[in-house]
C-alpha cells in the first residue's frame, strides 16, 4: 500500500514536470527557435553589469545591424523584458503604458502597462561600452553620415578585433567617401596584428591618409623606451613607418602651402575691397581721405539694418537674400555720405593736402561717435546667410570656408566692375583725363568740380561695399574701419597712386605676404616686417608698382 502511494506520487511529480517544460516551451518558442542574434539579445537581460557588458561585445561581434537600435535603447533606457513571455522589447513611452516593438523584426507588437514590462538597466560605466559599440555598429547605419562618423572614430583607436566588422562594412559600402575613411580604418586595425608583410602592407594605405590620427599611429611606431629600445621592433615595419612619415610630412606641407595661398587671397580680397576706393579718390583728387575708414563701417551697419528688415518684414524663407539687397543699399547709403562730405569740407580745402587729413580725420571721429548714439557702442552680429554658411573639406585638414571665397569673388567682380565702368564709360573718360592733367581738362570742358564730387561718391560707395563683405567676417563695431584705414593707404601707396592695377596687385601681393610671413613672425611681428619691406621698396621707386603717367607723374 505504501509502495503504490510513493508510485503514485513519483508518477504525479514527472507528469508536473513534463508538464511545466511543455508549458515554458509554448510560452517561450523564440527560445526554442532561438537564431544567434536572438540568443544575444536575450543575454542582455543577465543579472550582473559584468554579464551584460559581455553581451554587449557578444552583440557587437555578430555585426547584425538590427544590434544598433538595441543597444541604443538599452542606453537610453527604452529596452525591457515582457513578463508574459520573458521576450526582450523596445518599449516607447506613452501616457498610459509603452508601445512595444520587436527587437528582430522591427514590428509594432502592441502596447501594454507599466506594470506588463520590466525594464534593463545599465550604469554608467555599461553606457560608456554601449556608446563605444555604437559607434563600431554605426557603420551599417542607413544614413552615410552616421556610417562615417562610425569609420572616424574607430580610427582614433584602433584595434585588431574590429578588423572583420570593418571588413564587412566596406564591402556593402557604396558612397566614396565613407569607402576611403573606411579603408584607412582597415588599415589602422591591420597594423595592430598580423605579419611583418600585412602590416607593411597596411602602412601603405596609412602613408596616403593626412588623417591626423593616423600620422600619430605611425609615430608611436618609433617611439623608444626609456631602456633605448623601440616598441616596433620589427626594423622593416619601422623603416616602412619612417617613409610614410616623410611622406604625409611633404604632403601636408604642399596643403599648407595652399592653405596660406587661400588665406592670404581672402586678405588680400579684403584689403582690395577696402583700399580700391580709395585709389582713386586719391589718385584723382590728390585727397588724403582719413574718413575712409568710416565708409567701410558706414556700410556694414546698413548691412545689419538691411538684415533686421528682411528678419522681421519679411517671411523667413527670404532672409538669404538679404545680402544681395544690403550691397546697393550700402553703396548709395556710404556714396552719399561721401558725397555730402566732398561738398561739405573737401572742396573748400583743394591743393592743401595737410588740412584735408586733419579735416576728414575730424570727420571719422563725428562719424564713429553719430554710429555709437544711433546703434550703441556694442558689436553688432550679422549672420551669414545659408549659402555662405560652411566649408570645403579639404585633406590635411584644410578647409576652405565659404564666406572667405565668396569674399574673393566679389573682390574680384568689383575691380572688374570698376576698371569696366573707367575704361568704356563717359564719366570714366572724365576721370582719367582729370587724373593725367586737371588743368587741361578744365580748358576742354570737363567739368572737373562734378568729376571730382562724383569721384568721390564712387570711391566710398565702393568702401560701403567693402563694409557689406567685411561684416560676414568680423562683427560691426563703430571702429571697424579703423583697423583697415592704414593698410589701406599701404596698398595704395605700394601699388601706385591713382592706379587700379596697382591697386589690385598691391593688395593681393600683400595679403599673400603677409599669410606667408605670420606662421613664422605671428600677426604683429608679420605686420612690422610688412611695413619695413614696403618702406625699403618704396625708396627703390616713390611710385610705387604701377606709376602713372601726366599729372601724377609730374606732381
Amino acid at each position: 500500500m505504501i509502495e503504490r502511494r510513493q508510485r503514485h506520487t513519483r508518477f504525479l511529480l514527472l507528469a508536473t514536470l513534463t508538464l511545466a517544460c511543455l508549458l515554458h516551451a509554448m510560452a517561450s518558442p523564440r527560445e526554442a527557435h532561438a537564431d544567434p542574434f536572438a540568443q544575444a539579445v536575450q543575454a542582455l537581460n543577465a543579472k550582473s553589469f559584468k554579464a551584460k557588458t559581455e553581451a554587449v561585445d557578444g552583440l557587437v561581434a555578430l555585426g547584425d545591424r538590427r544590434a544598433l537600435p538595441v543597444l541604443q535603447a538599452l542606453s537610453a533606457g527604452r529596452l525591457f523584458v515582457r513578463k508574459s513571455d520573458v521576450a526582450v522589447v523596445i518599449g516607447t513611452r506613452t501616457g498610459g503604458g509603452y508601445v512595444l516593438t520587436d527587437v528582430l523584426t522591427s514590428a509594432a507588437v502592441g502596447e501594454v502597462g507599466r506594470r506588463d514590462v520590466k525594464k534593463i538597466s545599465a550604469n554608467n560605466r555599461l553606457r560608456k561600452h554601449i556608446r563605444d559599440a555604437v559607434g563600431r555598429l554605426g557603420l551599417f547605419s542607413a544614413d552615410a553620415n552616421v556610417r562615417l562618423a562610425a569609420a572616424r572614430n574607430l580610427l582614433k583607436s584602433p584595434s585588431a578585433d574590429v578588423a572583420e566588422l570593418l571588413r564587412d562594412a566596406l564591402n556593402s559600402e557604396t558612397v566614396g567617401q565613407v569607402r576611403e575613411v573606411l579603408t584607412v580604418s582597415l588599415a589602422a586595425a591591420e597594423l595592430a596584428d598580423g605579419t611583418s608583410e600585412q602590416r607593411i602592407a597596411a602602412i601603405e594605405v596609412l602613408a596616403g591618409s593626412l588623417d591626423p590620427n593616423v600620422k600619430a599611429l605611425l609615430s608611436r611606431l618609433l617611439l623608444q623606451d626609456g631602456d633605448g629600445s623601440f616598441r616596433e621592433p620589427d626594423l622593416a615595419v619601422r623603416s616602412a613607418a619612417a617613409a610614410a612619415l616623410t611622406r604625409i610630412d611633404n604632403q601636408l606641407f604642399l596643403f599648407a602651402i595652399g592653405e596660406n595661398l587661400f588665406h592670404g587671397l581672402s586678405l588680400g580680397s579684403v584689403l582690395l575691397l577696402a583700399a580700391i576706393g580709395l585709389a582713386i579718390t586719391f589718385g584723382v583728387m590728390g585727397v588724403i581721405n582719413m574718413a575712409h575708414g568710416e565708409m567701410i563701417m558706414l556700410g556694414a551697419y546698413t548691412t545689419f539694418v538691411v538684415q533686421q528688415a528682411f528678419r522681421f518684414l519679411l517671411p523667413p524663407e527670404f532672409f538669404g537674400l538679404y545680402l544681395l539687397a544690403a550691397i546697393p543699399a550700402a553703396f548709395c547709403v556710404a556714396g552719399a555720405f561721401g558725397i555730402a562730405i566732398e561738398r561739405g569740407v573737401i572742396r573748400f580745402l583743394y591743393g592743401r593736402p595737410l588740412e584735408t587729413l586733419l579735416a576728414t580725420w575730424g570727420v571719422s571721429l563725428i562719424l564713429q561717435q553719430l554710429v555709437r548714439s544711433v546703434f550703441g557702442a556694442t558689436n553688432r552680429e550679422v549672420a551669414n546667410p545659408d549659402w555662405m554658411s560652411g566649408a570645403i573639406e579639404l585633406a590635411g585638414g584644410v578647409a576652405l570656408t565659404y564666406n572667405r571665397i565668396y569674399i574673393i569673388a566679389f573682390g574680384f567682380l568689383v575691380a572688374g566692375a570698376l576698371a569696366a565702368v573707367i575704361r568704356f564709360t563717359q564719366f570714366g573718360l572724365n576721370m582719367r583725363a582729370v587724373t593725367q592733367n586737371r588743368g587741361m581738362s578744365a580748358a576742354m570742358g570737363i567739368p572737373t568740380g562734378r568729376v571730382d564730387v562724383m569721384t568721390f561718391g564712387l570711391g566710398s560707395g565702393i568702401a560701403g561695399m567693402a563694409g557689406v563683405a567685411l561684416s560676414q567676417i568680423t562683427n560691426v563695431s563703430p571702429n571697424l574701419g579703423q583697423g583697415f584705414i592704414v593698410d589701406s593707404f599701404m596698398v595704395v601707396v605700394f601699388g601706385g597712386v591713382g592706379s587700379l592695377w596697382g591697386t589690385v596687385v598691391g593688395a593681393l601681393s600683400l595679403g599673400l605676404v603677409n599669410k606667408f610671413l605670420e606662421p613664422f613672425a605671428g600677426v604683429v611681428l608679420a605686420k612690422i616686417a610688412l611695413l619695413v619691406l614696403i618702406i625699403l621698396f618704396i625708396q627703390k621707386r616713390p611710385r610705387g608698382l604701377f606709376a602713372l603717367k601726366g599729372r601724377a607723374a609730374e606732381a
